[in-house]
């Protein structure tokens, strides 16, 4: 009976782990298999992505509006001695800086990672760069008025708000990045 019941154990051992060698190999498969998949088709971060997009939106015009920014604190200065008040050559540096933003606006692309956003992004910053080019035009006035420009850009700024929170982020407002 002895002898009946070794090879009977052997045999039942064998099979079990057999049964259970078949079945790692299958989960091991499927854990290579999806590791591939990510590997070939890497998840992005668009919420990361988005908020980066804002960030070298804010540096490219921050990097060029320092004329602007100048003639704009002079100009709205209360009780500005005359003096103190913008020059000729102070308005057309500024004049010349808004039309380069406005320049570089229309030249920035949307980066890839943001292709589901692409037409908002585009609308927006077409926005932006209008608000850029009315100001140039007019600094180009004798008594320049930015209401209308300034409307413009805060029209961007809340369609950049609604793109951010479409992701779950909190509206940014470039506004106080640039300004």
């Amino acid at each position: 009976m002895k002898k009946f019941l070794l090879p009977f154990a052997a045999l039942t051992m064998t099979i079990g782990l057999a049964a259970c060698s078949s079945n790692d190999e299958a989960k091991t498969t499927e854990k290579e298999k999806k590791k591939t998949e990510e590997a070939v088709a890497p998840k992005t971060d668009v919420k990361k992505e988005l908020v980066k997009f804002y960030t070298e939106l804010g540096k490219k015009i921050n990097a060029k509006d320092v004329a602007l920014d100048t003639y704009v604190a002079k100009a709205s200065k209360e009780d500005a001695k005359p003096e103190d008040l913008p020059t000729v050559e102070d308005k057309a540096s500024a004049s010349a800086a808004a039309a380069a933003i406005a320049d570089e606006l229309n030249g920035i692309q949307i980066p890839a990672e943001l292709k589901d956003h692409q037409s908002e992004l585009e609308a927006v910053i077409k926005e932006f760069a209008a608000s850029y080019q009315a100001k140039a035009d007019e600094l180009k006035k004798e008594a320049p008025n930015f209401e209308a420009a300034d409307a413009t850009f805060e029209k961007a700024d809340e369609a950049l708000g609604k793109v951010f929170e479409s992701e779950k982020l909190l509206a940014p407002s470039l506004g106080n990045q640039v300004n």
